[in-house]
C-alpha cells in the first residue's frame, strides 16, 4: 500500500482558482492533516506530514523514540523494529516511521477537508482585505445582490459589502442587479461576523471623491475643495479655490454647459449642488454662499462667533432655504453661526433694536438710558460682552473715561450679584 499520494492537481487548482501559492497551500494541507489525525485515529501519536510543492507528493510519518523496553507504543519503538526502518538505529534516537496516507481513515479525511475549507475561507478573506484595504476612502463600484433588514448587500468583485439605511441618501432606491457607486467608508473587524466592508453614499467625502473623478482640475490639484457641507439627498454646498489665477474654480467644477456638475447630480439622485468661490474673509464668503440673496447691515460678534445680518423681504426665503437647509449648510460651510432677519424698514428696525437693548441694559445696571445707549451703539448687546474690559478698550470712542468707569463699575456689580 502506498505511503504517499499525489496532490499536484489540488495544488494547481488552489494556485489557479484561489490564488494561493503552492508553498502556502502545502503548509496549509500539512497542518490540517496533522491536526485532524492527532485528534482522531492517531490520537497520542506524534504525526509528521510532508508535502512537496514541486512534485505534489504527500507523505505521513509518526515519530518514535528507539528504546530497549517499550512502555508506550504510540511514542516508542524497540530496536528490532526500528532497525527495519533504519539499519543503524540506536537507543535514544528518534526515527520516523512511514504510514500510508490512506490509513488516516475517512473520519480524519473529513475533518481534514473541513479544516482545509476553513483555512481557504480565511485566506480568501485575507486576500480580499489586502485588495481593498488601500481603497478605504475611495469610490468603489458594485452590484446590488439583496436586501437584509433594510441594509443593501453589494458585491464588490470578490467581496460583499453592506450599505446601511443610515449610509444611504434620501430617495436612494435600489433593485437587485443595479450597478451603483459608493464610498468605501471602512473595513471593520467583528469578532463574530469577521471583516465587514462598510459603504456610504451619505458621507461628505462621497461628493468630494465624485468631484475628483469628474473634475480634472481637482484631480491634478489645480483646484482645491476648501470646504464642503452636505445634507445628503437634498443639498450640498462646496467652496472651491484655484491655485492658478487663470483657472476659474467654479467654472472648472460646473463644466461646459454644466456637464460636470450635472453628472454628479445624476449620481446623487437629483441632490442640489451649490459650487461657490472660497474666500478666507468670512463676510466675502457669506456673500458668495447666500447668493442671490444680499446681506445688509452685517455685524460680526467675534466673542460668540456669530454673524448677524439682514436681507430684503423677498430674499428671506432664499437665504433660509427649504426647512432652513440653506442657512444651516452656509453656517456649517463657514464655521460661523448665522442670525438672519428681515431688512424691512431697516434703519428704523435697527434703531428700534438698539433702543430695546439699551432700555433692557439700563434697567439691569441702574444707569441712565442715554449713557447705556452709547455702549450699545458700539455693539455691546449684553453684560457678558464686556466681561474683563478695561478703560483702555474705550479709548478713541466718544465715551469719556468717567462714563466708561461708571459703566464698568455697574457691570461688575451686576455680574457679581
Amino acid at each position: 500500500m502506498s505511503s504517499s499520494v499525489d496532490i499536484k492537481p489540488f495544488l494547481q487548482y488552489l494556485e489557479k482558482e484561489k490564488r494561493i501559492s503552492r508553498e502556502e497551500a502545502c503548509e496549509m494541507i500539512k497542518e490540517a492533516i496533522r491536526s485532524s489525525v492527532e485528534k482522531s485515529i492517531m490520537a497520542g501519536h506524534n504525526v509528521e506530514v510532508e508535502a512537496d510543492p514541486a512534485s505534489g507528493k504527500l507523505e505521513a510519518f509518526i515519530q518514535l523514540r528507539v528504546t530497549d523496553s517499550v512502555s508506550n507504543e504510540k511514542t516508542e519503538i524497540n530496536t528490532v523494529l526500528a532497525r527495519e526502518i533504519k539499519e543503524d538505529a540506536a537507543v535514544g534516537e528518534f526515527i520516523r516511521k512511514p504510514i500510508p496516507v490512506s490509513d488516516l481513515g475517512r473520519i480524519a479525511a473529513k475533518t481534514t477537508q473541513q479544516l482545509i475549507n476553513q483555512k481557504l475561507r480565511k485566506i480568501e478573506k485575507d486576500q480580499v482585505f489586502a485588495e481593498y484595504k488601500d481603497k478605504v476612502g475611495d469610490i468603489v463600484t458594485g452590484t446590488v445582490r439583496r436586501t437584509e433588514r433594510g441594509n443593501v448587500v453589494i458585491e464588490l468583485g470578490s467581496a460583499e459589502a453592506v450599505l446601511t439605511q443610515r449610509e444611504r441618501c434620501y430617495g436612494d432606491e435600489f433593485r437587485t442587479g443595479d450597478r451603483i457607486r459608493c464610498l468605501l467608508k471602512e473595513i471593520k473587524d467583528d469578532p463574530q461576523r469577521g471583516r465587514e466592508f462598510v459603504l456610504s453614499r451619505s458621507a461628505d467625502d462621497f461628493v468630494r471623491r465624485l468631484l475628483q473623478l469628474e473634475v480634472a482640475e481637482i484631480a491634478d490639484g489645480t483646484v482645491e475643495v476648501r470646504k464642503l457641507a452636505r445634507d445628503a439627498g437634498y443639498r450640498t454646498k462646496v467652496a472651491v479655490h484655484s491655485k492658478d489665477p487663470k483657472v476659474d474654480p467654479v467654472g472648472a467644477c460646473v463644466g461646459a454647459r454644466g456637464a460636470r456638475v450635472r453628472n454628479i447630480v445624476k449620481e446623487l439622485g437629483g441632490e442640489k449642488i451649490d459650487i461657490i468661490r472660497w474666500h478666507d474673509e468670512p463676510l466675502k464668503l457669506l456673500e458668495e454662499a447666500i447668493r442671490p440673496a444680499r446681506p445688509r447691515n452685517v455685524r460680526v460678534d467675534e466673542s460668540r462667533h456669530i454673524i448677524h445680518f439682514e436681507v430684503e423681504d423677498e430674499d428671506m426665503r432664499i437665504a433660509i432655504g427649504s426647512k432652513g437647509r440653506n442657512a444651516r449648510l452656509t453656517s456649517k460651510l463657514m464655521g460661523w453661526g448665522l442670525d438672519i432677519s428681515k431688512a424691512s424698514n431697516a434703519p428704523e428696525s435697527q434703531e428700534q433694536q438698539l433702543g430695546e437693548r439699551a432700555t433692557r441694559m439700563s434697567e439691569q445696571l441702574g444707569l441712565p438710558f442715554e449713557l447705556v445707549a452709547k455702549f450699545v451703539a458700539l455693539g455691546i448687546s449684553d453684560l457678558g460682552a464686556v466681561a474683563g474690559a478695561s478703560l483702555a478698550d474705550f479709548e478713541g470712542t466718544d465715551i469719556t473715561p468717567e462714563e466708561a468707569e461708571s459703566f464698568l463699575a455697574a457691570v461688575a456689580k451686576a455680574t457679581q450679584a
